[in-house]
């Protein structure tokens, strides 16, 4: 696999807007493949409801469905980078083309990291501790349903520093986890890499890039939080006209007909700066580049 490129610090921001930009050429074709991801979880959801020995398997078929679906919208953006429009038939491609275990191993990092800071808080803090702090925590949710203060008393004889330290070792693990997949979907799909090599070479060029990276995530943040502030008022003047059933689907597939696309085409896009795969992907960049 080729080494990472090394970028300025505005290419994180040449990301996000390479992902907007891709969206606007094909709004209705990207789109449509977020409404059907998020109209599907809607409906799993329900069944689950309806039948509750199910919630665990429905549960289980989301979270396996996630990167699936998710290189199926990074394959659509990169058929409109090429100019050609975006099939609600992409959501499988990655299946289609054989990727699929692949794509579902990287959902291991995540499984991994899980379980090891469940049993380093356990090795942190202890058994009876972590029952004190479910004690705690119980009391507290008391308290609040009732209206009352909490007594900072409550939080007395707890490991603070413990804890404090744990989740800072979760934060940098979360962190570490998120950058080992974030271009691992088109250096599967794109670029032929296994699983491991792909996510290896993902958080290599993400530390490599790390100024890069946190430009991102800080102006992706913003633009999810302002997007949101926005459909909270649409949803909210949709609830008052069709009620709130068809509100919240009209929530789930705004927002996934939206930041799937974007997110999509911005992880796109950091693939191609990052790792200058025009050989292997000859799709023009839908972007301008910021010079600074």
């Amino acid at each position: 696999m080729s080494n990472s490129n090394k970028l300025p610090a505005s290419a994180g921001a040449e990301w996000l807007l390479g992902g907007f930009a891709l969206l606007r050429a094909a709004p209705a074709g990207l789109g449509q493949l977020g409404v059907i991801w998020g109209l599907a979880s809607v409906l799993l959801s329900i069944v689950a409801s309806l039948a509750p020995v199910l919630l665990l398997p429905m549960q289980l078929l989301i979270v396996l469905a996630g990167p699936l679906l998710f290189a199926g919208i990074v394959w659509a953006v990169r058929e409109v980078a090429a100019g050609r429009p975006a099939q609600p038939a992409h959501l499988l491609q990655g299946v289609r083309e054989g990727h699929a275990g692949r794509l579902l191993a990287t959902l291991l990092p995540q499984a991994a990291a899980g379980i090891a800071f469940g049993v380093l808080l356990l090795v942190m803090v202890g058994f009876d501790q972590l029952r004190a702090l479910g004690e705690v925590w119980t009391q507290m949710e008391a308290i609040a349903q009732a209206g009352g203060q909490p007594d900072p008393s409550l939080f007395d004889g707890l490991p603070a520093g413990l804890l404090l330290l744990w989740l800072l070792l979760v934060a940098l693990g979360f962190v570490a986890v998120k950058w080992m997949t974030f271009i691992a979907a088109p250096l599967i799909l794109f670029s032929g890499a296994d699983a491991w090599t792909a996510m290896r070479t993902s958080l290599r060029a993400c530390l490599r890039n790390w100024t890069a990276m946190l430009v991102f995530y800080l102006l992706a943040g913003i633009a999810v939080f302002a997007f949101m502030i926005g459909l909270l008022v649409v949803v909210g003047i949709a609830q008052l006209l069709v009620g709130a059933t068809l509100a919240v689907l009209l929530w789930q597939g705004l927002l996934m007909a939206v930041l799937m696309p974007v997110f999509a085409g911005s992880i796109y896009t950091a693939w191609r700066q990052m790792l200058g795969d025009g050989g292997a992907d000859a799709a023009p960049q839908a972007q301008a580049r910021i010079e600074v």
